[in-house]
């Protein structure tokens, strides 16, 4: 049985021929008689028609979908979401890459799409190292989230906590009891 997937992020969405009417005849045009269609984002993980579809697949089905974007979030995701699928005996048509199955053409596919995604990976944290590295070189770098208060209004606060509770400066000042409790420990260290 040939099963195709379309997916789109919103319903309005039809540019680049990813609405869903594009996907549905590109589909049914590469041999899909039956289709699953969802209108989510791909980045959430809630896809109801799509899980139907994966549970309903059997050795000898074949998935196709018009872009492997339709079905991942990523090259990686998708490589893996792929390779899944053959070793269930399920052949895969992403109809911009091409058939991804056991045969030595499809393995070939899948060896070079895998292998693009795996450069994808490597270039992604390269160029996250490079950035971090050139980060720390900055004075001002602080690792992790931006600081919410300056060492000002931290400060201001700690002052208040010699006439007032926590909780009375937490109400004036809007930060938690929490930051100021490290706050306060963190000056008593110090001194």
């Amino acid at each position: 049985m040939i099963y195709g997937y379309a997916r789109v992020s919103t319903k309005a969405q039809a540019k680049d021929g990813n609405s869903l009417e594009a996907q549905e005849l590109s589909l049914r045009q590469a041999g899909a008689s039956v289709i699953y269609k969802d209108t989510f984002t791909g980045s959430t993980t809630n896809r109801p028609e799509f899980e139907k579809l994966i549970c309903k697949l059997i050795p000898g089905d074949t998935l196709v979908v018009t872009k492997l974007d339709r079905v991942a979030r990523s090259a990686a995701e998708g490589s893996k979401f792929i390779q899944m699928l053959i070793n269930r005996g399920i052949s895969v048509n992403v109809l911009n890459m091409g058939k991804m199955d056991d045969t030595p053409t499809g393995k070939l596919i899948c060896t070079i799409m895998f292998a693009f995604a795996e450069f994808e990976r490597d270039m992604i944290v390269e160029r996250t190292q490079e950035g971090r590295a050139i980060a720390r070189k900055h004075p001002d770098f602080h690792e992790g989230r931006p600081r919410k208060y300056t060492a000002a209004q931290i400060e201001h606060a700690l002052e208040l906590l010699i006439d007032h509770s926590y909780s009375q400066v937490t109400a004036m000042t809007g930060i938690s009891k929490a930051t100021l409790v490290r706050a306060k420990n963190k000056s008593i260290i110090q001194e």
